[in-house]
């Protein structure tokens, strides 16, 4: 930000004070124009009241009653044509704003048309490259500007996808790079491997109806690019990615995410992506956001963090969201100019910023010890820089981990055979059936009674204790593999004691049936090497079988190896997906600062002058 910026922000706040019209006599005439000698008898008394040089003022307010002027001819046309008038600002990630535009269009046209025309201005071939943003929103290509809130002189954001300039994906623009990610996301959530799963930050398994699981999978998924985004610094990518899942995120049941702090999370990575792309045209949606967050952290860690400091201690790494959060608060406060607010977010911050600080002897003392480098920043973060603590927390945390992801294994395992047999309205909670087994009741039992009850724990179990036999009826019987079925599927080369499970498992049902060996194969080696012995041992049956025989085994094997291929796609998806992450599960913690220590100089800076 500049220093004429600065400026700007305090002459409007004085003139909204003053309420001072610029547009209006005597600054401004009609018939005349604007009348400079009121002009500058207002700069010098604005000088003397902000002590801001005279020349300063003046260069504010002229600008500010351009503006003004401009809004007013746009607000005329608009009634008197239907043309609206859209601020239209280009923004680069290393350079913010990079072009500002005006366009003026009919707000009853989609939003591709919106492109299309954004697109010839600022000479670009492909409309698909362009991604315009509203009141923190996405543009939809397929609705109109008016259904998605779009008002006359509003600011757009467009954000162009150039092409890289580094590495291997030079040739890689990055609207097609969010165009895969989003293909490969949406590939892996809709893969019965559940290469997904959601957890809670101690490791315990978060279970939820279909729709909603698929929907906060697929947002997890963009969020975790966009942090990789981030890292490399790319953040008009990473916005992006954030407001598509911000929009997955929407679908989903409020209860639940006011339980969580992922979408806090998300809200406050938007809001850093505005700061650092230099945009403060974002501010409304900025200070919507967060606010959410602070509201959502007071519900996750109490009123100032008093359940997470019970729960972690004084030095909890938790701490560097809750010193961003107030980083960008006093940012936002400054650019609305209320600035002895401003001023006191930036101090909080500026404290906590120093209580944050890592040693880095410290660091490479504990990496020299065995421990990964964000093991050892986070450990000695809430450690305060005791080694010793921190190597106690960082193995504390490790046995945490692992035991929850052990005592979940039995709930994990059930909901992966729940997932492949319920359909969304019967959606049954894994948990529930853990809790109602260990109390000594039959499996399939438990999930009829839950399925009656529609999850309710104790409604389930008085119908376990009242109605045995009734809920008896209604579980479907297992059938012995049929032998005609069996035989069929081991002349693609399966194993027999398997292919008797999987037919059993799924009521001799030749389909699912495949479905269940196809997915018992782990990995892409095991996936090739299946198909290659199904391939061969169904070569030898053609040759020794008579064309019908024949003519049905071939048909049985394109079947399976279409199903192989798909899996194939699905773990290469994930691989994919994979490239550029780390294996860090509090990544999102692992924040080095530095470019919050130089935020906050710049802003604290600018508050001094």
């Amino acid at each position: 930000m500049s220093n004429i910026d600065n400026v700007i922000i305090q002459v409007r706040a004085r003139l909204n004070f003053l309420k001072i019209h610029l547009w209006e006599e005597p600054y401004y005439y009609a018939d005349i124009g604007s009348i400079e000698s009121e002009i500058d008898r207002l700069a010098v008394d604005f000088s003397r009241n902000l002590s801001i040089s005279t020349s300063y003022c003046k260069l504010a307010l002229t600008e500010l009653q351009e503006g003004a002027l401009r809004k007013l001819a746009a607000r005329k046309e608009y009634s008197e044509t239907g043309f609206a008038t859209l601020t239209v600002r280009r923004i680069s990630n290393e350079e913010g704003t990079k072009t500002i535009q005006n366009m003026k269009c009919e707000l009853n046209i989609l939003g591709k048309d919106l492109q299309k025309r954004i697109a010839d201005e600022l000479q670009i071939s492909d409309p698909n490259c362009v991604k315009c943003i509203s009141a923190g929103k996405i543009i939809d290509p397929e609705k109109t500007l008016e259904m998605q809130g779009v008002k006359n002189n509003q600011q757009l954001m467009v954000i162009i996808s150039d092409f890289e300039h580094d590495g291997a994906n030079s040739k890689d623009a990055m609207y097609d790079r969010i165009r895969k990610i989003k293909m490969d996301v949406e590939s892996i959530v809709d893969s019965e491997r559940q290469l997904f799963e959601m957890e809670d930050q101690d490791g315990n398994p978060v279970f939820l109806p279909p729709n909603e699981n698929r929907a906060l999978l697929m947002a997890m998924g963009y969020v975790e690019k966009a942090r990789a985004a981030m890292k490399r610094q790319h953040y008009d990518e990473a916005l992006i990615l954030l407001l598509e899942a911000d929009e997955k995120f929407s679908t989903c049941d409020s209860k639940f995410i006011e339980s969580v702090d992922n979408y806090a999370l998300i809200n406050l990575d938007i809001v850093w992506c505005y700061l650092c792309l230099k945009n403060v045209t974002q501010l409304p949606d900025a200070q919507r956001r967060l606010n959410i967050c602070e509201q959502s952290f007071r519900r996750s860690y109490g009123e100032n963090m008093n359940r997470l400091i019970a729960l972690k201690g004084n030095a909890c790494p938790e701490r560097a969201l809750i010193m961003r959060l107030h980083l960008l608060q006093g940012v936002v406060l400054f650019h609305q100019n209320c600035r002895d607010e401003a001023f006191e977010r930036l101090e909080l911050a500026a404290s906590e910023l120093r209580e944050l600080k890592i040693d880095d002897k410290a660091v490479e003392m504990l990496v020299e010890m065995g421990f990964e480098p964000h093991e050892a920043r986070l450990g000695l973060r809430a450690a305060s820089n005791d080694i010793e603590k921190a190597i106690a927390i960082i193995h504390e945390q490790k046995e945490k981990k692992r035991d929850a992801r052990q005592q979940s294994h039995k709930e994990r395992k059930i909901n992966a055979k729940l997932s492949r047999s319920n359909s969304n309205h019967e959606w049954v909670n894994p948990r529930s059936v853990c809790t109602l087994v260990e109390m000594g009741y039959q499996h399939d039992l438990v999930v009829a009674a839950l399925k009656k009850t529609k999850n309710d724990l104790q409604q389930a179990l008085d119908l376990l204790q009242t109605n045995n036999d009734e809920l008896a009826k209604e579980v479907p019987q297992k059938a012995k593999a049929d032998s005609e079925i069996c035989t069929q599927l081991k002349t693609l080369g399966f194993n027999e004691e398997m292919v008797r499970v999987a037919l059993e498992a799924n009521a001799n049902n030749l389909e699912k049936s495949l479905d269940f060996l196809v997915k018992a194969s782990g990995n892409e080696e095991e996936l090739a090497e299946q198909m290659q012995r199904m391939v061969e041992a169904a070569s030898n049956v053609v040759d020794d079988n008579a064309p019908s025989t024949s003519s049905g085994a071939s048909a049985l094997v394109q079947t399976a190896l279409k199903k192989f291929k798909q899996e194939m796609k699905f773990l290469n998806a994930y691989k994919r997906f994979n490239e550029d992450l780390t294996n860090n599960d509090d990544d999102y913690l692992d924040l080095p600062l530095v470019q919050e220590e130089q935020i906050l100089a710049e802003y604290k800076r600018f508050l001094a002058e």
